[in-house]
Order: C-alpha cells, then sequence, then structure tokens
C-alpha cells in the first residue's frame, strides 16, 4: 500500500477552462501528467513500500513453487517444465490484484488530510485526479511484475514466450491491478471506512485466487469451480500470461481475456470517477 504525501494545487494546473474538446482533452492530458507526476515522486521517496508488497508474492512464489514441485506430474496436469514457471503468471496476477485492493485506503487518507478538497477547490481537472491515481497503480504493479519475473528467472524458471509473453504478463497485471484499484476507491469514497476496504479484500483475495487456476491448472478443478474460474478476472489475467509465457501461444485465446480484462478496468475506472463525482458534490 502506498503512502500518499499531502499535496496542494501545482500553479502547473491554474488556466482558463477550455471549451472544446480538444481543448479539454489536452486541459486533461496536461493535468494528468502533472499529478501523475506528483504521485510518483511521493512512491520515488518511499520505495520501501514497492519492496514492502513484494514480500508476500516472493514467499509464495518460492514456497509453493518447491512445496508443490511435483505436481506437474499429475496426470491432467498438461504443463511442461517446472512448477515455478507454471506458478509465475498466477503470482503476478495474485500481486497485482492484493496490491491495487488497498487503494481506497489512499483515497480515505487523502479525504482526511484535506488534500482531496484543496484538489477540488483548484483548476484540476476531475477525471484527471482519478487518472493520476490509475497512472500510479500501473506503474508500482509494472516494477512488481519485472522483480517477479526476474526472480522467477533466477530461480530456473524459463519463458519460452519471450520478450513479448513477459509483456502480456505485465499489461494484464496492469489491468487485473486497475480493475481491483477502480473497486476499492470506489468503496473507499462511498463508505469511508478502513475497516470496510480490510474486510472486503480479506474476503474477495483468497477465494478469488483459488477460485483461479494460479496454482493448479482449471482440468483438475471440480465442475462449479471451472465454471466460476471461467468468470473470475484474476484467472484472465492469469490465462492470458501464462498462454503468452508458453512456446506456442494461443494469441486468440491471450486476445479475448486481454479484451475482457480492458472492458473490465474501463468500466470499473467510469464507476470509480462517478463515484469521486458524487463525493465532490456533497462536499
Amino acid at each position: 500500500m502506498t503512502t500518499t504525501t499531502e499535496l496542494t494545487a501545482a500553479p502547473e494546473l491554474a488556466g482558463a477552462p477550455l471549451t472544446s474538446p480538444a481543448g479539454h482533452l489536452g486541459t486533461t492530458l496536461r493535468h494528468t501528467w502533472y499529478l501523475s507526476g506528483r504521485r510518483l515522486h511521493a512512491v520515488l521517496r518511499q520505495p520501501a513500500f514497492i519492496a514492502v508488497g513484494l514480500i508476500q508474492p516472493v514467499i509464495w512464489l518460492f514456497l509453493f513453487g518447491e512445496l508443490f514441485r511435483k505436481v506437474v506430474d499429475i496426470p491432467g496436469f498438461a504443463a511442461g517444465g517446472s512448477y515455478l514457471a507454471y506458478l509465475i503468471p498466477g503470482i503476478v496476477a495474485m500481486s497485482a490484484m492484493n496490491g491495487n485492493m488497498w487503494a481506497g485506503m489512499n483515497a480515505m487518507e487523502e479525504i482526511d488530510r484535506g488534500t482531496l478538497n484543496r484538489f477540488l477547490v483548484s483548476p484540476a481537472c476531475r477525471v484527471a485526479l482519478m487518472n493520476a491515481n490509475v497512472v500510479e497503480q500501473a506503474v508500482t504493479t509494472t516494477v512488481q511484475t519485472v522483480i517477479i519475473l526476474v526472480l522467477g528467472l533466477a530461480g530456473g524458471a524459463r519463458y519460452p514466450g519471450g520478450i513479448a509473453g513477459a509483456a502480456v504478463v505485465v499489461v494484464a497485471s496492469i489491468l487485473i491491478g486497475a480493475v481491483f484499484g477502480a473497486l476499492s476507491n470506489t468503496v473507499g469514497m462511498l463508505v469511508r471506512q478502513r475497516e470496510a476496504i480490510i474486510g472486503i479484500n480479506v474476503f474477495f483475495m483468497l477465494p478469488l485466487t483459488f477460485l483461479s487456476s494460479a496454482f493448479l491448472p482449471a482440468t483438475l478443478m471440480p465442475g462449479w469451480m471451472q465454471g466460476i474460474a471461467e468468470c473470475n478476472p484474476l484467472n484472465w489475467a492469469v490465462v492470458a500470461g501464462r498462454s503468452a509465457l508458453n512456446a506456442h501461444t494461443d494469441w486468440a485465446a491471450v486476445g479475448i481475456r486481454g479484451a475482457g480484462l480492458l472492458a473490465l478496468a474501463v468500466v470499473c475506472v467510469t464507476i470509480s470517477v462517478a463515484t469521486f463525482r458524487s463525493y465532490q458534490k456533497s462536499v
């Protein structure tokens, strides 16, 4: 969970509002750039939070990778190579989901410190405020995903899919992170209670993880679990990443799941922006 430092309205955000569509787009992009820079500066000042977020996935990666390395010999596993290589896309997706599910805590922190209200009375573009949050989460998720991939490589995993496959894993992790980050922001804006976010995270994280193919192929699951896994967005990210890292990638399957994640991320971010606008009217 990234701790957000107190922000103030930047002089760069000042200026007369533009009424044309092109003007609005340019303003949104410019404000997103400045606000994203401010949030990323906060991350750079406290890089330990990125390292702390990696502790759990690294433990899962090497503990489970070694503990269950023989499961690849189970009939029907249908996955060549090491279990560590099989496990990595699942750990990446789980890490992205878990890290971004705490985004709502940052939203409440900004509300409590009065930072958000300062921006609401500034010329800052409202959509850019939410875009900056998404950009920060995407950068943090990318860094953590690359580190996990490198650690897996150091541990003996191999990625026949090469750079293209690794890029798909990164993109899938960003999208699944955006989905749960936006939902967490929505909850934070609505309930404004840390206990609610903690409870929701605990309630959903492990069930969504184990109702996916993160640890075992869907073919080894009971039928009802397979049905849930097909509708589980976390599983879409896992399957897309794992398929992209394979030697014979089914790009059609990767594209379908990637498109599903992108559409879901857009919907969740849109809901988050709408919730933000509702909060704006209430203050």
